[in-house]
C-alpha cells in the first residue's frame, strides 16, 4: 500500500512538471526525503496541478484550518506554490514539478546541512537516469518540443544591444523589467548552489545569489523565505556584474508565453545551468527565444579566443586565426561581444525567432 502511494504521487508530481522524469525508484526516494506519508496522501487530489482552496475542500474530508496549515507547510517546503489569481480573484495553489520546481525551490534559499546535501545527490542521481538520447529518442523529443513553446527567453547584455532599436513587450533588456516590476526578489542561484553541494563548484567562480523573481513569485519567496526584497538599483547592480562574469540572462514567463509577464530572471553559466547541462550531456534539446545572432568583424578580429572560452554554448570556433560563429547554435546573448578586448563581435538583431538546438548525440558504447 505504502509503496502504491509513493508511485501515485511520483507520477502526480512529473506530471505536473516540463521536462520528462522517470518514475523511478530514485524519484521515490527523493520524494520520501522531501515529503511526509501524509502530505503524500494530500498530494494525490491534484490530479490536475492547480486548484483553489474550494476544489480542495470537495475532495478531502479536512477541515479548513488543516487544509491550510498543510498547505503552508507544503508550499514552505517549496513542493506547492500559492499565488491570488487576478483573473478570479482567489488564491490557486499549483503542485511543483521535479524540474522544473521543487529542484529550484529546494536550493533557492541556500542550505548546506546535511539533508540538503543527501537531497543534492538524489536529485543528481535522478537526473543521471536521464540517459543519453539515441537517434530515435532525439527524434521522438524533437518533435515534442517542436509543438511546445520555448523554454525560456535569452535576452542580451544591454550595452551590446543596437542603440535606438525599437523594442515593445517583450523587453530586449533587463534594465526595462526591473523598472517595470515593483516586487522583486532575490535568491540563491539554485543551479551553482546545488553544483557546490554535490562538490562540482562553478568553473567560473561566479556569484550565486543572483537568480530574480519578479510579481507575484516575488511575493510568494519573500513570504516563504525563499528570498529577499531588494530595491531597483540593487538589482541592477547584480546584473551587471552577471554580465561581467559572463553569465546569460534566461528570462522565465508565466506559462512560457512571451506575451505574458514574467516570474524570473536567472543568470546562466553553461557548467551549473540545467537547461545548458541538459543540452550538453544530450538529454533534451535547448529551446529558447532570442533576437539576437553575434557576428564577428573579421579585420578586427586578432584570434585571441577570449569569445572561444566564454561562450556558454560552445558555438564559436576557430578558423585561420579568425573567431567563426555556428548561427545555428548562436541563440544570441551578447556575452562573447561583452567580452571580446577588440570589440570584433557585435549583435545583429533578427527579430524574434524561435531557437531549437537538437542535443549532441554520441554513439553507444
Amino acid at each position: 500500500m505504502i509503496d502504491n502511494l509513493w508511485k501515485k504521487v511520483a507520477r502526480n508530481i512529473a506530471s505536473a512538471g516540463v521536462f520528462p522524469v522517470p518514475i523511478s525508484d530514485s524519484l521515490i526516494e527523493l520524494l520520501q526525503e522531501l515529503i511526509t506519508e501524509e502530505q503524500a496522501e494530500f498530494l494525490l487530489i491534484f490530479k490536475k496541478p492547480s486548484k483553489t482552496l474550494e476544489q480542495i475542500k470537495e475532495l478531502t474530508d479536512m477541515d479548513e484550518g488543516s487544509i491550510l496549515k498543510m498547505l503552508d507547510t507544503l508550499m514552505y517546503n517549496g513542493i506547492i506554490i500559492g499565488t491570488k489569481s487576478r483573473s478570479v480573484g482567489k488564491m490557486v495553489y499549483k503542485l511543483m514539478g521535479p524540474f522544473p520546481g521543487i529542484f529550484e525551490y529546494t536550493n533557492l534559499r541556500g542550505e548546506t546541512d546535511e539533508r540538503h546535501v543527501k537531497i543534492a545527490k538524489l536529485f543528481q542521481k535522478l537526473d543521471s537516469e536521464r540517459k543519453k538520447l539515441d537517434e530515435a529518442g532525439l527524434k521522438a523529443i524533437m518533435s515534442v518540443f517542436k509543438n511546445l513553446p520555448p523554454t525560456d527567453r535569452t535576452i542580451p547584455v544591454e550595452n551590446q544591444v543596437e542603440v535606438g532599436t525599437e523594442t515593445v513587450m517583450p523587453y530586449e533588456d533587463v534594465r526595462k523589467y526591473v523598472e517595470e516590476y515593483d516586487d522583486i526578489a532575490v535568491a540563491h542561484c539554485y543551479c551553482r548552489h546545488h553544483k557546490d553541494l554535490i562538490d562540482d563548484p562553478c568553473k567560473l567562480g561566479a556569484s550565486k545569489n543572483n537568480c530574480f523573481l519578479f510579481d507575484k513569485s516575488a511575493v510568494f519567496a519573500i513570504e516563504k523565505e525563499f528570498g529577499n526584497r531588494i530595491s531597483k538599483e540593487e538589482a541592477m547592480k547584480i546584473f551587471r556584474e552577471a554580465e561581467d562574469q559572463g553569465l546569460v540572462h534566461k528570462v522565465f514567463h508565466v506559462r512560457s508565453d512571451v506575451n505574458r509577464g514574467i516570474e524570473a530572471i536567472c543568470n546562466c553559466c553553461k557548467c551549473c545551468c540545467g537547461i545548458i547541462g541538459m543540452y550538453r550531456g544530450g538529454i533534451s534539446p535547448l529551446h529558447t527565444m532570442s533576437s539576437y545572432l553575434a557576428e564577428v568583424d573579421e579585420e578586427l578580429c586578432v584570434g585571441c579566443g577570449t569569445c572561444l572560452e566564454m561562450c556558454p554554448m560552445e558555438t564559436i570556433y576557430a578558423d585561420n586565426n579568425k573567431a567563426i560563429v555556428n548561427p545555428e547554435k548562436c541563440f544570441g546573448c551578447g556575452v562573447c561581444a561583452h567580452h571580446c578586448p577588440e570589440e570584433a563581435i557585435h549583435l545583429k538583431r533578427t527579430g524574434p525567432r524561435d531557437v531549437l538546438i537538437p542535443p549532441s548525440i554520441t554513439p553507444s558504447d
